[in-house]
């Protein structure tokens, strides 16, 4: 999460009036470091750019992930086309979809979840083509945060709930949230777990996250939810 944005350029502000949805506020409990800096006194920020050829672009670009560095850059409409394919830039970016998945046919457990041995409520999984194995990262105040993760449970609960494995190497991540009563997943791009690490660590304050924190969390997911489709491993 790099660049002259910063954390901010992932994070969407809330529409005024919108109330937030609902969703898991006990993801972390890891105290807050010191805040992220605001946008620059007497204005509005600068009118972004594309970080591959400077021109500019508007809010709700696209984005491409550098493979190597594990970054991801904002781009151009243009430039974004470019990375659509696989082999693209020698295999090393890779533009990030922007789907959005859930199977309401094949629910998660709250015991089938605990087999992951996750330490917190809200977690996503990502599978490394560089690494050949699913990652498990969940989002705290200090940045993204790797959990080891039961490979064994993944591989059994990937025969039983298919959109855990329906995800594209490096671009595209299965979120997993505990909720009350039970537990919801859904595929999203990456860069949306990149804008769920930055509302962290942009809002998280004291012990328990504090009111704005737990709003924008809650707003994210509610966000998420009205972006999924059901999924369908036949299509």
């Amino acid at each position: 999460m790099t660049g002259n944005a910063g954390l901010r350029r992932f994070v969407r502000a809330a529409q005024p009036g919108t109330a937030p949805g609902t969703g898991a506020t006990d993801a972390v409990t890891s105290p807050a470091p010191s805040g992220a800096p605001g946008p620059p006194p007497g204005g509005a920020p600068p009118q972004e750019k594309c970080e591959l050829c400077a021109t500019e672009i508007p809010a709700g670009h696209g984005h491409v992930a550098d493979l190597e560095q594990s970054t991801l850059s904002c781009a151009c409409r243009a430039c974004y086309l470019l990375f659509t394919h696989a082999q693209a830039g020698r295999g090393r970016y890779r533009a990030v979809p922007d789907r959005y998945l859930h199977d309401p046919a094949r629910q998660l457990s709250v015991a089938e979840w605990e087999e992951f041995e996750i330490p917190v409520g809200l977690a996503f999984f990502l599978r490394s083509s560089q690494r050949g194995e699913v990652c498990a990262f969940y989002p705290s105040p200090a940045g993204a945060t790797e959990s080891t993760l039961n490979l064994q449970a993944w591989d059994r609960l990937t025969a039983a709930h298919p959109l855990l494995a329906a995800a594209d190497a490096d671009v595209e991540a299965i979120l997993i949230c505990r909720t009350d009563p039970g537990v919801e997943y859904h595929l999203v791009p990456v860069d949306a777990c990149y804008e769920l690490a930055g509302r962290m660590r942009l809002h998280w304050r004291g012990f328990d996250g504090g009111t704005e924190a737990r709003q924008s969390i809650a707003e994210f997911l509610g966000r998420v939810r009205s972006r999924s489709r059901a999924f369908s491993p036949e299509a």
